[in-house]
């Protein structure tokens, strides 16, 4: 049901997420965070711009983070409630539509993940530190926010905790001060990023650079001593994958990137924006993740520039950062992309053809089902339109959107203006029906090759 403060809601995916009557522009985030006893202090500024006059405002924020103080403009708030998963703020005074609405709030608590239909996402506690993986609705688990992936902002994160700990947050490192047995980390991130993309990584981490230093871009690991060897080793190519996918995908979209690797193991790697996130057991010694590593990488492009609009277009990101798999497979001397297109559409042959992938829905819009077939969807479009077109129009997508926000149909209307014949067909067989249709025939050789 959507939240009772608004006659309908932002995404249908998520209806109790994302809010009405302003746009984010900064978040300002002082966090002081105890790893022993799990305990989260917060400050958050917050710097918005209404787009309606309402009598109050809401933000998304976790029951398990009391609320203590609320400030709009400069005064107290005339009333807050927080239920339910919502900060609601009644100003002392209207604000126009078009005005500043700057709030300061203080909370603070024992922070836990958010529990939904994809299991538990946001805040972690680890055996020794925390880590936060929020898609698609975890921010809220740690500060308040217009938890929604259209919504993007700046960021300034500060985070202080004990000091045998490393903490890592989005962005540059632009200050650090030990006091005692605390230190204090903060870091700048200038370009938009979406709530569930901000992320905190604390843990008994090092940090070392991965490559040569003459890389165009700095690539970082932060990771426990005793893995060095293991990452050296399993991320080594990892370099040359940021060479291609750079003359596939276009520039790199951020200032540099950092590959943490957790002390306890994960389920599944997890992005962030210019980060990734690792389990100790995607870091065996024999590359056996490396198809992931890749997939994480790809997501700086496509899902952490580029970012849905809606959650219904998951595919915009799945699908590419899969398919990303299945060009540096190719690339680095591996069965092709139309190879792994192939096996692929034969195992999903004999799986349930009952899922949409232009509308998964709520329950299934992280189904493998949506991140095979759309990198299917992907390879088709190739196929139809020769190698270097496509890969003309993935640069231009990712040029045209870079730092925004997307949709379906913003990707299928720029991809008419790459196709002589009308591609209404593909996508209607590939997007928007559950039957799985039959692949192209290859045509010519594949292109993609490392250089």
């Amino acid at each position: 049901m959507p939240n009772k403060f608004y006659d309908a809601p932002i995404d249908e995916y998520l209806p109790q997420n994302g809010n009405r009557g302003y746009r984010v522009s900064r978040y300002e985030l002082e966090l002081a965070y105890r790893v022993a006893s799990n305990r989260l202090a917060g400050r958050a500024e917050i710097t918005a711009v209404t787009t309606e006059v309402r009598p109050r405002f809401a933000l998304d924020l976790s029951q398990s983070l009391p609320v203590t103080k609320v400030f709009v403009n400069g005064a107290k708030a005339s009333k807050y409630t927080h239920q339910h998963g919502k900060l609601v703020i009644t100003p002392q005074q209207r604000i126009p539509a078009g005005g500043v609405l700057a709030l300061l709030i203080l909370y603070g608590g024992t922070p836990k993940p958010v529990r939904g239909p994809w299991g538990e996402v946001g805040w972690e506690e680890l055996t020794e530190g925390a880590l936060v993986a929020s898609q698609p609705n975890g921010a809220a688990s740690w500060f308040p926010c217009d938890d929604h992936p259209s919504s993007k902002a700046s960021y300034r994160i500060s985070i202080t905790t004990d000091t045998p700990y490393y903490a890592l947050a989005n962005g540059t490192l632009v200050g650090k001060q030990t006091k005692a047995s605390q230190t204090t980390w903060i870091y700048e991130q200038p370009e938009p990023m979406s709530s569930y993309l901000a992320t905190i990584q604390i843990g008994p981490y090092r940090k070392f650079r991965l490559g040569p230093t003459q890389n165009p871009v700095p690539m970082y690991a932060v990771a426990p001593a005793r893995l060095r060897a293991n990452f050296e080793h399993d991320f080594a190519r990892q370099p040359q994958m940021m060479d291609l996918f750079v003359e596939k995908f276009g520039p790199y979209p951020f200032g540099d990137y950092t590959a943490v690797i957790t002390d306890d193991e994960l389920e599944i790697p997890v992005e962030a924006q210019g980060i990734s996130v690792f389990g100790a057991n995607h870091c065996d010694g024999r590359r056996g993740s490396e198809r992931l590593v890749a997939h994480e990488l790809a997501h700086q492009w496509f899902g952490n520039s580029l970012t849905i609009r809606r959650w219904r277009d998951i595919w915009l990101h799945e699908g590419f950062a899969c398919y990303a798999e299945w060009i540096w497979s190719e690339a680095s001397g591996g069965p092709t992309a139309d190879q792994q297109a192939r096996a692929a559409r034969h195992n999903l042959f004999r799986q349930p053809q009952d899922i949409v992938v232009g509308d998964p829905g709520p329950q299934r819009m992280f189904d493998d089902r949506v991140y095979k077939r759309g990198a299917l969807t992907l390879h088709a479009l190739r196929l139809e339109l020769g190698d270097s077109t496509f890969f003309d129009l993935v640069r231009e997508w990712t040029a045209r959107y870079r730092h925004g926000s997307v949709t379906t149909e913003e990707f299928t209307d720029l991809a008419g203006h790459y196709s002589l014949a009308p591609l209404r067909p593909l996508w209607d067989t590939w997007l928007h029906a559950p039957v799985l249709p039959p692949l192209p025939p290859q045509g010519g050789q594949a292109t993609t090759s490392l250089r």
